[in-house]
């Protein structure tokens, strides 16, 4: 969910550790390796380490990129909405940033499977998803930055976020999250910026290019992980346009959020704690990016 969900007051209940995340190498040219190895559980340890855990150790200057690869020389920006920190600093997330149509929270904590102690975050979904995509791109040749990878307290704020794809001069950002919408609402939905120009936002050269990396990301998404768009916005497109999110507003690179599930839908969260369809997901959004930056 993006930044404007309200941090609850309290912590969330203590989690069961989820089961180990598995990294595949899913190549256009090796996809059954990939199917493979989600089936037996390949990859090395370091790839497999567990959810919420730090990935394998990166070279900042590559982004881990592969030498050679159908994205080569791209750079890909992959955001992992919210921390699992950030409810433990209230007063920091909570501190407001412009956005440049106004001034907004830093960041948010976030939603969640439910209340109880088996309840799933978003933040915890989104960075596992996260480091399943970076590591998919990599090996397709993109040099990836992540906005975090669970190294920090709390944050980054959204402006930050939006800045770290600016200055890598990404050709593509994508900030994973999932809605907290009502029970029976499902399916995914990719947000993309609308045209605004107000303080230090002016997305006008974004929109086009932003809608059609959205537009990509969410087929590939839906032929991937079998869901459906989201029933209770854009018309069943699965495309929805905000002028609100600091993310977007103040990215001048093309940038999409996208929302892969609603947590709070019993049936939607019983795919979005799934590690293999977390795993589909990533690929999704991978083809999604890929099928944009080939044109």
């Amino acid at each position: 969910m993006p930044e404007h969900v309200p941090e609850p007051s309290a912590a969330p209940p203590a989690r069961r550790r989820r089961g180990p995340l598995v990294v595949a190498v899913l190549g256009c040219g090796v996809l059954l390796v990939g199917v493979a190895a989600l089936a037996g559980g390949g990859g090395s340890a370091a790839e497999r380490g567990p959810a919420g855990a730090p990935g394998p150790p990166v070279d900042p200057s590559t982004g881990g990129a592969s030498a050679a690869g159908p994205l080569a020389g791209k750079v890909v920006v992959v955001d992992p909405g919210h921390n699992p920190g950030n409810f433990r600093h209230p007063r920091q997330i909570g501190r407001e940033v412009d956005i440049g149509t106004g001034r907004k929270a830093c960041d948010a904590t976030g939603t969640a499977t439910g209340d109880g102690p088996d309840a799933a975050t978003e933040a915890d979904f989104t960075l596992d998803v996260s480091r399943r995509l970076a590591a998919t791109l990599r090996e397709r040749g993109a040099r990836v930055v992540l906005t975090h990878d669970g190294e920090r307290a709390f944050g980054p704020c959204v402006d930050e976020r939006a800045r770290t794809g600016n200055e890598a001069r990404a050709d593509a950002v994508v900030s994973v999250h999932a809605d907290g919408s009502a029970p029976g609402n499902r399916g995914f939905h990719v947000i993309l910026p609308a045209r605004v120009r107000a303080g230090a936002a002016d997305t006008a050269a974004i929109v086009s290019p932003s809608r059609a990396l959205g537009e990509d990301v969410a087929r590939e998404f839906g032929r991937a992980t079998g869901s459906a768009p989201a029933n209770y916005l854009g018309g069943g497109t699965g495309l929805d346009v905000r002028g609100d999110l600091g993310g977007l507003n103040l990215s001048r690179v093309p940038k999409v959020f996208v929302e892969c599930g609603n947590m709070r839908d019993p049936q939607d969260a019983a795919r979005l704690v799934d590690g293999a369809w977390r795993q589909r997901a990533a690929w999704g959004i991978a083809e999604g990016i890929m099928s944009f930056l080939r044109g």
